[in-house]
C-alpha cells in the first residue's frame, strides 16, 4: 500500500514518547520505577480536579459538550478575553494540527527553530509544506534570524516560550522587536505550555498583543502544571478570524467531559499551582547544585525540566538509568547525542535520579 502514500507522509519519523513505566518494570523486572521523561507534574492533578471528575463519572454515556461552552466562559474571565477568542482543543497538540492543515498548503514555508518542539516539524511535513529550519543561538529560539527567513511565501512561524526541551525563555523585548518583523500575513504561532513555571519578570505578556496583532495565536495546556496530561486538553487564544477558521476543521466532541470539568476545577485551584510552582523550583535548585557537583554542564531552565550535558551517548545512558527504574529522556530526536532532558521531579524522585546518574557515570 506504500505506493498510494505521499512521499511527505512516506519519509515523516513518528514521534516517540517517553516510556512508560509499566513497559520498564516489565521488560527489566523492577518495580518502584520513576518517569521522569515527559514532563508531567510530579504533584498530579489538583485535589479539585480529581473530585470533579469522580461527580462527572456517571455521565460519561453522555456525548460532551462540543462547544466547550462552560471551559470557555471561566478562561474568557481568567484570561480577560472574550469567549470568541478561544478554541479548546485535544491537548494543544491538536490545535497545532489544526493550525497548520488550516492555513499551510504544498506551496507555503513555515519557519521553525531546529531544537525545538519536534511536532511543529512533524505537522508541516505530514501536511505537505515546506519546512525552513533556523538554529538556536544560545539554546534559545533566534527570533531576528527567524524573521530574516520570512519570504512571500511564509505562513506561519512556531515558537516555543518556554522552549522544550533547552527550557530557554524569549525575553518581552526581543518578542516585542520580533513581532514588529512580521508582516500581517504570517501566523505568529507562540506556544505557551510551559508558562506558569516561568519566575523571570522579563517573560512576555503575550495576551497584551491580541488587540493589535490579528496574526498572533497563543497556545497553553493543561497537561502540564494543571496536571491533566492523561486527559488530552489544552486551548488557543487568537483573533475571532483565525479561532472560526479553526473550527471549520476541528472534529466535533473533539473534548471529552471529564477533560473539561477537571479542567474548569483546575482553574480553580491555586494553591495547587503554588505548590506545583514551589515543588518545581526547590528540585531545580537540588538538581543544579547536584550537577555541579558531578561536573556536568546543563541549560538553566525556566520550565520543569532540564537538558543536561553528560559527556556521553545519551542513548547508551538512558537504557543504563532505565535498568535502575529512572526513564529520562535522551535527546539524540534533538541533535544533542550526549544529552538527556530530566524532568523535575518530587525530592524522593530527584534524589533517586541523582543516585541513578552517579551509579552510571561511575561506570
Amino acid at each position: 500500500m506504500r505506493h498510494l502514500v505521499p512521499s511527505n507522509i512516506l519519509t515523516l519519523n513518528p514521534y516517540y514518547p517517553g516510556k512508560p513505566i509499566e513497559d520498564v518494570e516489565r521488560e527489566f523486572g523492577i518495580k518502584d520505577s520513576i518517569k521522569l521523561a515527559s514532563n508531567e507534574n510530579p504533584l498530579g492533578p489538583s485535589p479539585k480536579a480529581l473530585a470533579t471528575i469522580k461527580k462527572y463519572l456517571k455521565k460519561i454515556h453522555l456525548y460532551p459538550d462540543s462547544t466547550t461552552y462552560y471551559l470557555k466562559q471561566i478562561l474568557s474571565s481568567y484570561l480577560k478575553v472574550s469567549e470568541k477568542n478561544i478554541i479548546i482543543g485535544n491537548g494543544s497538540n491538536e490545535i497545532i494540527e489544526l493550525i497548520a492543515r488550516t492555513f499551510l498548503t504544498p506551496q507555503s514555508e513555515s519557519v521553525i527553530a531546529d531544537q525545538a518542539f519536534i511536532v511543529y516539524q512533524m505537522i508541516v511535513q505530514a501536511v505537505g509544506a515546506k519546512k525552513i529550519i533556523v538554529p538556536l543561538k544560545n539554546y534559545t529560539h533566534n527570533l531576528l534570524g527567524m524573521a530574516e527567513c520570512i519570504n512571500k511565501n511564509t505562513r506561519i512561524i512556531f515558537i516555543a516560550n518556554p522552549n522544550n526541551p533547552t527550557g530557554t525563555i524569549v525575553n518581552d523585548e526581543v518578542f516585542e522587536q520580533f513581532l514588529n518583523l512580521v508582516p500581517e500575513d504570517v501566523l505568529v504561532v507562540l506556544d505557551e505550555a510551559y508558562m506558569e513555571y516561568v519566575t523571570d519578570k522579563n517573560y512576555p505578556n503575550s495576551i497584551q498583543y491580541l488587540s493589535t496583532r490579528n496574526n498572533l495565536i497563543i497556545l497553553r495546556t493543561f497537561s502540564k502544571i494543571y496536571g491533566l496530561a492523561g486527559l488530552r486538553i489544552g486551548y488557543g487564544i487568537a483573533n475571532q478570524e483565525v479561532i472560526e477558521l479553526l473550527n471549520k476543521i476541528r472534529q466535533p466532541f473533539n473534548v471529552n467531559s471529564l477533560a473539561q470539568v477537571a479542567a474548569i476545577a483546575s482553574l480553580s485551584d491555586e494553591a495547587h499551582v503554588k505548590r506545583s510552582l514551589e515543588n518545581n523550583e526547590e528540585g531545580k535548585a537540588y538538581l543544579y547544585n547536584e550537577f555541579e557537583r558531578l561536573g556536568l554542564s546543563y541549560v538553566p531552565t525556566s520550565a520543569n525540566f532540564i537538558l543536561v550535558h553528560c559527556e556521553q551517548d545519551c542513548t547508551i545512558l538512558s537504557n543504563k538509568l532505565l535498568k535502575l527504574g529512572v526513564i529520562v529522556r535522551p535527546m539524540r530526536s534533538y541533535n544533542f547525542p550526549n544529552s538527556i532532558r530530566v524532568t523535575i521531579g518530587l525530592p524522593k524522585e530527584n534524589n533517586k535520579f541523582i543516585s541513578a546518574l552517579k551509579k552510571v557515570l561511575s561506570h
